[in-house]
């Protein structure tokens, strides 16, 4: 069935916006790659009630309910729109909406540094990685562009590998790989039943052949089974989760760990082997830039991570290397015992 978004259609329907928001006084603005601005094609709506009125319709298109026994909702349209919505009173008065977007035809590596999301010499190096199945941990703040890379690097897997994705939301749509099953949570129904979360489905990938298991985005205990799993012989797997950069993950892993019962050293233990490379992405001047590259590690059972190479768009130069790059890039690079040629020397991986 298709969503009608009414007055939104002229916006929704514009392959440059990823966002879509209407604060509680009716304005709609929009993200079109330069971050959020109002939007002369939408006309504001006429009041706070008329916002209310349509984030009630839009939820229920949706099948999420949105009322006062139920004022916030999460919902997800098949072809991958996220809609959030809150009513008053979470809200001062009427409701706050936001929509996120999936883009029709996902951006390719190469796409993405043409938009200046990266340096063209990394798009080789990101296509290396997932070339030698390394374990990829993806961090950001919202809207950084986290999804948007790990579809992209999705799309250079081979032919015929079978990745199983795991979401809260289905937000990765089309990944451009024929064997690719797309597992979502299932939320309880009204008596408190039938709910599916995400380890149950994290669990359940380990039973379905996988080449790649994905994890859209750990942020509970989920965390867990995906480090186990990754720690068991599982290749090429990735998630993404929230960070304010590479060297705050181990904190935020070590967090997510604890609420799954696991000890900070066990997390230490499990996620230093788990996870290959850290990618940072975030926010320049409202343009999403692969911000660095950089490494778990673990001493003493405390965990740590920290930077190998960092991009700034506006240094001339280009990126610049930290003085464990060529360890890295050497590990990173052939994590697949198999893809490593007999004579790589250290530093010298072609990267």
């Amino acid at each position: 069935m298709r969503i009608r978004f009414g007055p939104l259609d002229p916006v929704i329907t514009d392959s440059l916006v990823t966002d879509v928001a209407i604060t509680v006084d009716g304005r709609v603005w929009t993200d079109r790659g330069l971050g959020m601005e109002r939007d002369p094609r939408v006309p504001d709506f006429r009041s706070p009630r008329s916002v209310r009125e349509f984030a009630v319709g839009l939820c229920a298109q949706l099948g999420s309910r949105l009322d006062d026994a139920c004022p916030i909702a999460d919902a997800t349209s098949s072809d991958g729109i996220r809609v959030n919505a809150v009513i008053a009173p979470v809200v001062p008065d009427g409701a706050s909406v936001s929509i996120r977007i999936q883009p029709n035809t996902a951006p390719g590596l190469d796409d993405l540094a043409a938009r200046g999301m990266m340096p063209d010499s990394w798009t080789v190096l990101l296509r290396r990685m997932v070339a030698s199945r390394a374990n990829i941990l993806i961090v950001g703040a919202t809207g950084s562009g986290k999804t948007t890379l790990m579809r992209a690097l999705l799309r250079e897997c081979a032919a015929g590998e079978r990745v199983v994705s795991v979401e809260e939301v289905r937000e990765l749509g089309d990944i451009g790989v024929d064997n690719h099953v797309a597992l979502a949570v299932r939320k309880a129904n009204v008596e408190g039943a039938g709910e599916v979360g995400m380890e149950d489905l994290v669990r359940a990938s380990l039973r379905m052949r996988p080449d790649r298991i994905v994890v859209g985005e750990c942020r509970g205990s989920e965390m867990a089974e995906l480090v186990r799993a990754l720690n068991s012989g599982h290749r090429g797997g990735m998630t993404t989760i929230h960070a304010n950069g590479i060297e705050a993950v181990a904190s935020r892993l070590v967090a997510l760990g604890l609420l799954a019962g696991m000890s900070p050293q066990t997390v230490a233990m499990m996620a230093h082997e788990a996870f290959d490379v850290i990618i940072h992405v975030g926010r320049l001047s409202g343009v999403r830039r692969v911000r660095g590259l950089g490494r778990l590690s673990c001493h003493a059972g405390i965990l740590s991570s920290h930077s190998v190479a960092w991009w700034d768009p506006g240094d001339a130069s280009g990126p610049r290397y930290g003085p464990d790059w060529g360890e890295f890039s050497r590990l990173c690079l052939f994590a697949d015992p198999a893809c490593a040629p007999d004579d790589v020397e250290e530093g010298t991986s072609g990267c």
